[in-house]
């Protein structure tokens, strides 16, 4: 992990505001489309309320498989790191008192806080990329055919 809790919560924080950005947005778009289309909507607007729910499932898919990854990573390096103090302590390593152990824990809890919001970051990530690609594609496409009339 090469960057700091602090510098992870800002990228998050970005990302989470991005992601509320786009995704009333996208909301918008498409219920006003699925109530301009009606009980009979066009092969078109079929395409797009496909295509909606297809990538969401994509996208939650990935976020998904991304946290589990980062989050078996991040595991296995704390095994590491408790294995090695441990056999420190087991090689004649000093045993602590209770004032040294706050001292000796705080990096591994800062890294603790960080491994968190890393997780976080990298399943927020591919939700919030598919949510601001959305706004983009959708914010140029009509909501209803030019000329096109609705039956009543």
């Amino acid at each position: 992990m090469n960057q700091g809790w602090t510098q992870l919560s800002a990228a998050w924080w970005r990302e989470a505001a991005e992601l509320g950005w786009a995704a009333p947005q996208v909301v918008a778009h498409r219920v006003t489309r699925m109530m301009l289309a009606g009980a009979a909507p066009e092969a078109r607007d079929r395409r797009e309320f496909t295509r909606m729910g297809a990538e969401k499932l994509a996208a939650f898919q990935t976020s998904w498989q991304t946290m589990a990854s980062r989050s078996l990573a991040l595991q296995q390096q704390w095994v590491q790191q408790a294995m090695a103090m441990g056999w420190s302590m087991a090689l004649g390593g000093a045993w602590l008192g209770p004032s040294q152990w706050s001292r000796v824990m705080a990096k591994p809890m800062n890294d603790a806080w960080a491994a968190a919001l890393d997780v976080s970051l990298h399943g927020l990530r591919p939700v919030g990329r598919k949510a601001k690609a959305n706004a983009r594609r959708l914010s140029r496409t009509p909501l209803a055919r030019p000329g096109r009339t609705r039956r009543r």
